[in-house]
């Protein structure tokens, strides 16, 4: 896996930094528009990293809002060059819609995800037959040759968990996700044996939060949240699923409200040795 940044995050900084300078010279997203013969929501596209940048058009723009920094402008029209470098999951983009494939370019280059699923096994600790019998549930009607490709994304995408250096991976789930029989209990008992070896890995913390907790922030929706090295590792995006769609939370206020519900998941979910036990129990059970 990528030890620099990759296109996504690339995207992002660049956006980034386009708004800035845009907010600092006074214009609308649709006057930038105008400028380079764009819609005012392709440039918000843009500021958000979920558009392939044209460096003619960066350079336009850097030209509308008076940039005269020439190292900077440097800089940033090199970011527009490298992000339209193809990343590997863009060979899936038959299968993978466009919302999803930004997920997977911010989880490749995050250092740290916390993730609660409250349903599933997150898909970074998936084992190919759980991976496999998700996927058919949710799509009954994709070819066969499809799934097969989808659950090789989805491996693929646990390489993060082996790179140099690995993903700092804290995961959390509620206990429904470890007792629902995917697959059928033959493929289940894998899935807790992958998740019990996984839990032993450096760098990788498993915890289930147990039915007798009662209530908690989790339930009203599965979230990741990311951060990345040159934030220290910090909380920077939230990122929400939807089966057609996805959100992504990017304001500090907002990051800070999921990272206050992922710590108070992480207070009353088991430690990673309890979580072990209810998951060899749940295991046997089965």
């Amino acid at each position: 896996m990528p030890s620099t940044p990759g296109p996504t995050v690339r995207r992002r900084r660049l956006g980034a930094e386009l708004r800035r300078l845009r907010e600092a010279a006074g214009l609308t997203v649709d006057q930038a528009g105008e400028h380079i013969h764009r819609a005012g929501p392709t440039i918000s596209r843009m500021e958000t990293g979920q558009f392939r940048f044209v460096p003619r058009n960066v350079a336009d723009l850097l030209d509308l809002y008076g940039l005269a920094d020439i190292d900077q402008r440097e800089a940033l029209l090199a970011l527009a060059k490298e992000n339209r470098k193809p990343a590997w999951w863009h060979s899936y983009g038959d299968i993978v819609p466009r919302w999803f494939q930004m997920y997977i370019g911010l989880e490749a280059e995050a250092s740290t995800v916390a993730t609660f699923e409250s349903l599933l096994v997150p898909g970074l600790l998936q084992t190919a037959d759980y991976a496999r019998a998700v996927i058919r549930a949710a799509s009954p009607a994709m070819p066969a040759t499809d799934i097969d490709r989808a659950v090789e994304i989805r491996l693929t995408r646990q390489q993060v968990l082996n790179a140099d250096p690995p993903l700092d991976l804290w995961a959390i789930m509620d206990e429904a996700a470890v007792r629902r029989h995917v697959g059928g209990p033959p493929i289940m008992r894998r899935q807790l044996d992958q998740l019990i070896a996984l839990s032993e890995q450096p760098g990788v913390t498993i915890q289930v939060v147990p039915f007798t907790a009662g209530a908690h922030a989790g339930m009203i929706s599965n979230f990741t949240l990311l951060g990345f090295a040159d934030t220290g590792g910090a909380p920077e995006t939230v990122y929400i699923e939807a089966p057609t769609g996805s959100l992504y939370l990017e304001k500090p206020i907002e990051v800070r409200r999921y990272d206050a519900w992922m710590n108070q998941l992480r207070g009353l979910a088991r430690d990673p040795d309890g979580t072990r036990v209810l998951l060899d129990a749940a295991r046997k059970e089965m």
